[in-house]
């Protein structure tokens, strides 16, 4: 019961966007307007308060990136093999595969999840997390990409510079940013300002699903059926199964800390991975798919793995 009362209530509200917007309850516009207040105000609001006040406990940033980033790099690994030669696809095609196979949708769903799960102890790892994962993960795909594409004008400077810049302005970067910072001064929050902040928060998480589950009806389960299916067995069963096995044997983290690397590795594919694809116009199809079908079968992988957490 208990686990159902932590996965039930976050994939519910992804349906009541997806059936909302396919009902048409919920124009484009009113989609568009509920995704930027969450990602642009309610989210950092959360993430801000969250780490400016939540008890932090003591962590080695190191281990946990470790962990986290250490089963993203073996999955790449195994789908780019996977790719090239179980499915025969070009090099090319086999960055995009790779993206799609272990960029996760940790916010939209991570997040909601290990709050749910951990309480406000999991605030400090999702922020460590969190604070590298997309310019890493671009930095690393774009390189691999260009590399596999061999395109000899692009500038590694300019490509890291771009990247920082887009990190430089997205808000939820800012937000752990400034919760960290604000964190060190000692201060603390001022009532008002701490109940503004709380209300934010308390919007963040359905705003966000409800904007997850209307996104939804943009994608289809589609494309070559041994990549979709190659993509979603190593973001929802492979890449949780590595970050398991550095967590707790190879680094030995804290079990929040733990918990929170597993569940975020097992997120399903997220909308990044999709716009990447896009990028470069390869396995656009079946990248679209396994946000679809991840997100569908996710619901069953998360309950599955909060109870073996628990």
């Amino acid at each position: 019961m208990q686990v159902f009362l932590i996965v039930a209530p976050v994939f519910a509200l992804i349906a009541i966007g997806y059936l909302a917007c396919i009902w048409g309850l919920l124009s484009q516009t009113a989609h568009k307007g509920i995704s930027e207040f969450a990602f642009s105000i309610a989210l950092p609001a959360l993430l801000f308060r969250t780490i400016a006040i939540a008890a932090m406990p003591t962590l080695e940033p190191l281990y946990l990136w470790g962990a986290y980033f250490g089963a993203i790099a073996i999955t790449w690994v195994l789908a780019i093999g996977l790719s090239i030669t179980m499915l025969r696809r070009p090099q090319a095609d086999a960055v995009s595969i790779a993206m799609g196979s272990v960029y996760g949708n940790i916010v939209m769903i991570g997040i909601p999840l290990c709050l749910a799960t951990f309480g406000d102890a999991a605030a400090a790892p999702m922020a460590l997390i969190l604070s590298i994962n997309t310019p890493l993960l671009w930095l690393v795909g774009t390189l691999n990409m260009e590399w596999a594409e061999r395109q000899e004008d692009t500038s590694f400077l300019g490509l890291l510079g771009s990247i920082l810049a887009d990190l430089a302005r997205n808000p939820l970067m800012i937000a752990i940013l400034g919760g960290s910072l604000w964190r060190l001064t000692g201060v603390g929050l001022h009532p008002a300002v701490d109940k503004v902040l709380m209300l934010l928060a308390q919007a963040g998480v359905p705003c966000a699903l409800v904007a997850l589950g209307a996104s939804l009806v943009n994608f289809q389960i589609k494309g070559q059926a041994p990549t979709l299916a190659t993509m979603c067995l190593l973001k929802l069963a492979a890449m949780p199964a590595i970050a398991w096995v550095l967590a707790f044997a190879v680094f030995k983290l804290p079990p929040v800390a733990a918990g929170v690397v597993v569940l975020f590795a097992a997120m399903p594919t997220g909308a990044n991975a999709y716009i990447f694809a896009t990028r470069y116009q390869r396995v656009v199809n079946s990248t679209s798919g396994a946000v679809a079908l991840g997100t569908l079968l996710s619901a069953a992988s998360a309950v599955a793995l909060i109870v073996a957490l628990l």
